[in-house]
């Protein structure tokens, strides 16, 4: 089996797997309760805190934990807007965000905040001078992902931030779901970014498991109100086990993670030059974007009739967005990047991770090849 769908979801590595049960065998107690084994629950659960936040050069302090990308994108927009509202009700997001943030700027439209969407250009990206013109006296959050999830774009982040600095009472959030271990992200006190949000199941950690980075000074209202958990933040006992597989993935992900990088982008490279080489593939990936996620289209073919194929060969593959595949859409980031509809609806995505090889591509080319000679006839 060869499995190209890692922005989808990674397989839990098997160490990360073996201290989440170890933790849910051992580690009986509720955090919040005062006995020994409440204290020994909170402990771990401190540590695990303290280890993430080690690992991204921030204070224990500024990281909540979370059930994952969506909880955390969901949170950042909504607390802010229930913080900030008497300051202002105007929203700045972009046309290629993850539904997570594309549904929560729409039901704040429903709630009567104003939201600008800023356009992509040809590549994916946003122009940092539209967004300087977006803003208004009364914008309080601008929520802009670092890399695509569909086709792996990278957003001027750090161009961003220094937009932002002129206006210290803005929130800059940042999905950095697809960006964490693919491409630097500077945290605390030397950046722009107020909120960033992250899944654990994105980089060999337990489903349902992610966090927040909160910048210390920054108010965000609490999304799930209850028995006071996370600083008050975000209520819900909080789940031990996965904190502490989740800080052990991030470790794991982090060693050696310039080499993890340059292996995937020497894969991706490979398979771009590979599939130019095809009359009717059009490849939507920039060499410049992230190393791990390469979209192209065969014209004239459905995406999920390709996924299926490959799935025969027991390759793995996805139609862009796990999140909308099923429902058949074309691509929203194609879309948005003026892709004519027919040949976004063909659109496949490869998504690396650092176990996958070259000789893993190789194989996915020749089948490929195949695939091209059977399709061929196909208008």
């Amino acid at each position: 089996m060869i499995y190209f769908d890692n922005s989808a979801t990674t397989s839990i590595d098997k160490t990360v797997l073996q201290t989440f049960e170890k933790v849910s065998q051992t580690i009986n107690g509720n955090p919040s309760s005062l006995h020994q084994l409440g204290n020994y629950a909170d402990g771990l659960l401190q540590q695990s805190r303290k280890q993430i936040a080690d690992l991204l050069h921030v204070s224990s302090e500024e990281i909540y934990f979370t059930s994952g990308g969506t909880e955390g994108d969901n949170w950042a927009i909504k607390g802010t807007a229930i913080e900030k509202h008497q300051f202002g009700k105007h929203v700045i997001t972009t046309a290629v965000e993850h539904p997570a943030v594309k549904e929560s700027v729409a039901q704040l439209e429903m709630l009567g905040f104003e939201v600008t969407i800023l356009p992509v250009d040809p590549n994916g990206r946003i122009s940092v001078s539209d967004l300087k013109e977006a803003l208004r006296s009364d914008t309080i959050l601008v929520s802009v992902m670092a890399v695509n999830n569909e086709v792996g774009s990278i957003q001027p982040i750090i161009e961003i931030g220094e937009v932002l600095k002129n206006h210290p009472a803005v929130h800059f959030h940042v999905d950095a779901v697809q960006a964490i271990g693919k491409i630097p992200l500077l945290l605390g006190r030397e950046s722009r970014i107020d909120l960033a949000t992250f899944s654990a199941h994105k980089f060999h950690g337990p489903k349902g498991m992610g966090f927040m980075y909160i910048k210390k000074g920054k108010q965000v209202a609490p999304l799930l109100n209850g028995g006071g958990q996370e600083s008050g933040k975000r209520g819900g006992t909080e789940n031990v086990a996965g904190a502490a597989a989740m800080a052990k993935a991030l470790r794991l992900l982090l060693e050696k993670a310039g080499e993890k990088q340059k292996n995937q982008d020497e894969i991706k490279t490979y398979l771009m030059g590979q599939l130019e080489a095809y009359r009717r593939v059009s490849v939507f990936s920039q060499k410049e974007g992230a190393p791990h996620i390469l979209c192209f289209a065969l014209k004239g073919i459905r995406g999920e009739v390709m996924v299926h194929a490959f799935e025969k060969k027991e390759i793995y593959i996805s139609t862009t967005s796990a999140c909308s595949s099923r429902n058949g859409t074309a691509s929203s980031t194609l879309v948005a990047m003026n892709v004519p509809g027919k040949i976004a609806a063909s659109a496949v995505r490869i998504s690396l991770t650092d176990t996958n090889t070259l000789e893993e591509a190789e194989f996915f080319m020749k089948e490929f090849g195949h695939l091209y000679q059977q399709f061929k006839d196909i208008k």
